[in-house]
């Protein structure tokens, strides 16, 4: 009997260490997949081998009709997430996990090698991506709310070394709780301890410097954001430095917020040239032109520095060694280093080695540039944990399975993957013992990394030739083969190449981009390879789509480029979002929006944890009858701006509506008709914070007819309510129960004490 596309899905033990406790698939996905049926879900039977530390135990699989068996050789599709052992790959049968063998690195090729021998079609989680170009399965959020707890935790132990006694060290690791909703209680709850009592101020200004502006970082940054905060931006720092010292004066005052700050790779290099400014393009084409200076206007002012950015070789570093032996000399606050990317020797050069979950932390100390295993002494605590998500394995697991469960159904009763969505199809690095044509590159580039280049790499040496050159290429590289046609004018010229990097494009607009080093031992033939190069560059120019006009073949040499696909609607120009109030609810709406809109897209994330994404700038005007409270509300807040606004004064209120995409009031219901009136006059999405009533109602055809949206109050209570209710029906219905009566009880949000289970929600 054939195994693909069986209808059997088996569901891996993780084997790669004892802390992965994730899985594909919830019991709640698996319920919803068998009670749907064959005909609807794809999926005829599910087999989950036995795990004693995964997150949701045994028993819940099977009680939810699922088969405990250690064999899988009935499966046609197997899931996982991490790499299984090579043992655990049976010939003929579908896998999809994090495989990591598409850049054709030297450390995963064992595992690509015995995919092909045992004829396996392999999909990799990391390159299903949506339409949009952005990949649909990913971590991130969850390595950053990880790694940002997890730092707390151990700064309330490094500062009572230090002899301060602060709100943090009450807080424990992120594994330690329950659930995130829990963990998240427990960092409201110091920062109440903060708001109350205070942190001494000999530690402060306590500034919590954020790198980059993924999802890693915006992770970390929704953690800090449950303490007392204010965002400053980097050109205040030194300002913010110089009040906090003048007001902080006494040793026995107490300060009672702590303040955060995100940098971009603006803020962290300057042009060589006085005359340029920063141009981020010229940046990640040229970084040689380009000097350090985070170590000058970002490190000095910095207690914690929070690293979710992504670094390559050829940028400078965020701080060398010798930086950072340079600022402690000079009495820099630095406390300690909470690195999310885990880049061992990367943009931080001293952090040169990972931690792991349940010993998170080890000590540098820059003057005498020795490492520790203790947090007691002179120096930073540094942190760097590569497997921060599974902290978080059951809302990981979800979010995860949510996602993933939609293609269940193709991936598990599909024989011929050619059938597949195009999305799916793309994500298949291999079929039937050989790589699918979007990845036969991989052979070529790992010819390319030869024991002896990988040991040039080690010494510092691009490649074994004189003359060498970092080359982007970027276009339809991998779907029009243009790669193919790029390696065989280097190798045809007598070159040499190194891959660097590589992002596969996984839509038909979107650009896939890889970085070579090319090499030759004549500098003649190096410029014959780049002219030839850019000659198949410009020959591409007019080859567009007569159906369709994208630009099919659309290649650069040294400059990756932003298209208008992957800039998406908005780039243009920055899109604004008016919120009318200044109630309580206003602050954490505009803080929300304006994290939305943090700088610009940072480069391909070579890790699974992060995100490959561009984002566009949001301006979130806050209007209120009286202007110092809107000036209240935005105090802090990037991107955003107070205005005084009477919604009485109907000209007023078109004044400011005109000028942004989306309005959402949070005044009385009783306001929001006028409000919506001059919506629907200048075509502007509403969102309110109240229930639909009759005078709203009766806009609806103006609405539909002016081709907008008015979204009202959903119903909190009841929507849980149901939903809740459901997952009892449904898995009643899985154990052959029937439901003889049902009662529903109102419920509430409780204190963040009192917040001990996954939805932070009781009934009463």
């Amino acid at each position: 009997m054939p195994m693909l596309g069986n209808g059997v899905v088996g569901i891996l033990s993780e084997s790669v260490n004892k802390w992965e406790r994730r899985a594909p698939l919830t019991p709640s996905h698996c319920a919803r997949l068998l009670h749907s049926g064959r005909d609807k879900s794809g999926v005829a039977r599910i087999v989950v081998q036995p795990s004693t530390k995964r997150i949701h135990h045994d028993v819940l699989y099977e009680d939810v009709g699922c088969q405990i068996s250690e064999d899988l050789s009935e499966c046609g599709l197997v899931l996982g997430i991490k790499q299984p052992k090579l043992e655990m790959i049976l010939p003929d049968r579908a896998y999809a996990f994090f495989s990591h063998t598409h850049k054709a690195q030297r450390e995963n090729m064992p595992l690509l090698d015995k995919i092909l021998a045992e004829r396996v079609s392999l999909y990799d989680y990391e390159l299903i991506v949506g339409d949009n170009g952005r990949r649909l399965l990913a971590f991130g959020k969850f390595a950053g709310r990880a790694g940002m707890i997890d730092f707390l935790h151990g700064l309330g132990q490094r500062y009572l070394s230090l002899g301060y006694s602060t709100p943090f060290l009450s807080l424990g690791a992120s594994y330690m709780y329950s659930s995130l909703a829990a963990a998240k209680a427990a960092v409201i709850s110091v920062g109440e301890e903060i708001s109350t009592l205070g942190l001494p101020s000999g530690i402060c200004p306590l500034v919590f410097i954020f790198t980059g502006s993924g999802n890693v970082s915006l992770g970390a940054q929704e953690i800090f954001k449950l303490l007392p905060h204010t965002f400053v931006e980097p050109s205040r720092l030194p300002e913010l430095f110089g009040k906090a010292k003048d007001q902080h004066g006494g040793a026995s005052k107490r300060i009672f917020q702590v303040y955060g700050c995100v940098v971009t790779s603006e803020d962290m290099v300057e042009h060589k040239d006085p005359t340029k400014g920063f141009d981020k393009a010229d940046y990640y084409t040229h970084p040689e032109h380009y000097n350090p200076v985070f170590h000058k206007k970002i490190a000095p002012y910095a207690s914690v520095i929070v690293n979710c950015m992504y670094w390559e070789q050829r940028f400078p570093r965020l701080l060398s060694t010798q930086q950072i032996q340079d600022l402690v000399r000079k009495g820099c606050p630095l406390v300690g280093i909470s690195d999310i990317t885990c880049d061992i020797g990367g943009s931080l050069e001293f952090v040169n080695r990972t931690t792991s979950i349940d010993s998170s932390f080890f000590r540098y100390d820059p003057l005498s540039d020795s490492y520790h295993d203790d947090l007691e002494g002179n120096g930073l605590v540094c942190q760097a944990v590569d497997t921060l998500p599974t902290e978080f394995a059951k809302e990981a697991s979800q979010h995860f399975g949510d996602i993933l469960l939609e293609f269940i159904g193709s991936l598990s009763s599909t024989v011929d993957f050619t059938e597949l969505p195009s999305h799916l199809r793309r994500a298949c690095i291999a079929h039937g013992g050989a790589l699918t044509t979007l990845y036969e590159y991989i052979p070529r580039m790992r010819k390319s990394d030869s024991e002896d280049v990988s040991d040039n790499l080690a010494k510092g040496h691009s490649n074994k030739k004189t003359h060498n050159l970092l080359v982007s290429l970027s276009g339809h590289l991998f779907d029009q083969f243009l790669i193919n046609e790029a390696l065989d004018i280097i190798e045809a010229a007598g070159g040499s190449f190194h891959l660097v990097k590589c992002q596969v494009g996984q839509s038909t607009e979107a650009l896939s981009f890889s970085e070579l080093e090319v090499g030759a031992d004549d500098s003649a033939v190096l410029d014959q390879i780049i002219d030839s190069l850019t000659s198949l560059a410009n020959a591409s120019e007019n080859n567009r789509d007569q159906i369709s006009g994208i630009n099919r073949i659309s290649l650069r040499i040294g400059k990756v480029q932003e298209t208008a696909t992957q800039k998406g609607p908005g780039t243009k120009g920055t899109s604004s979002v008016l919120i009318i109030g200044a109630g309580r609810v206003c602050r954490p709406a505009a803080e929300l929006l304006a994290s939305f809109g943090s700088p610009s897209h940072q480069m391909q994330k070579t890790c699974m944890e992060t995100d490959f994404e561009w984002q566009n700038d949001i301006r979130v005007l806050v209007a209120s009858l009286y202007l110092k409270d809107a000036e209240e509300v935005i105090e802090g807040i990037p991107n955003a701006e107070a205005v005084q606004l009477d919604v009485s004064d109907h000209k007023s209120l078109c004044k400011c509506i005109s000028q942004v995409e989306i309005v959402i009031s949070l005044l009385p219901a009783s306001c929001h008709v006028m409000v919506a009136n001059a919506c629907i006059e200048f075509k502007k999405h509403l969102v309110t914070a109240s229930y639909i009533d009759d005078s709203m109602s009766k806009l609806d055809e103006k609405a539909k007819g002016a081709g907008i949206t008015i979204l009202g109050e959903m119903g909190l209570d009841p929507g849980i309510d149901h939903m809740m209710a459901m997952k009892m029906i449904n898995h009643a219905h899985v154990r052959k129960g029937k439901i003889k009566s049902f009662t529903s009880y109102c419920g509430g949000l409780p204190s963040p004490a009192a917040a001990n289970n996954p939805l932070a929600y009781k009934f009463r």
